[in-house]
């Protein structure tokens, strides 16, 4: 396996630009009405804001431009989102992400907060500008 070690920069490149590219996809929806049938929410909402975060965090992440920052403040609004929107502060299986629906929200929390302390990688911006 060691052969394969050479590409893991572009592997977490990969993973850094998809899960930016969806992420923003989110934000998309909510402030441009993009991909949805849903109706945009209330300019300077919560929702919308969170949507401002989404998509403004998930081109940086993606672009590799102030990856660190980008990914900790959507790291936080993903733990935000969570807490807020799923799990509700319920004190039973509700907790569990598996049953109320928040999975997305945790793995975007804990992915986000891999690239804070990882940075960005050597096949980013952010790379090629330190």
């Amino acid at each position: 396996m060691k052969h394969l070690e050479r590409f893991e920069p572009y592997a977490y490149a990969a993973l850094r630009i998809i899960s930016g590219l969806l992420f923003s996809c989110h934000g998309m929806q909510k402030v441009l009405g993009l991909f949805t049938n849903h109706a945009r929410p209330e300019m300077w909402s919560q929702i919308w804001i969170g949507g401002v975060i989404e998509l403004s965090a998930g081109l940086l992440i993606a672009f590799g431009l102030f990856t660190r920052a980008a990914a900790f403040l959507a790291s936080g609004m993903m733990a935000v989102a969570y807490i807020q929107f799923h799990w509700k502060g319920a004190l039973d299986e509700q907790f569990l992400p598996i049953v109320n629906d928040g999975e997305l929200s945790v793995v975007y929390c804990f992915l986000f907060l891999l690239f804070f302390f990882r940075g960005a990688g050597s096949v980013s911006i952010d790379h090629h500008i330190t």
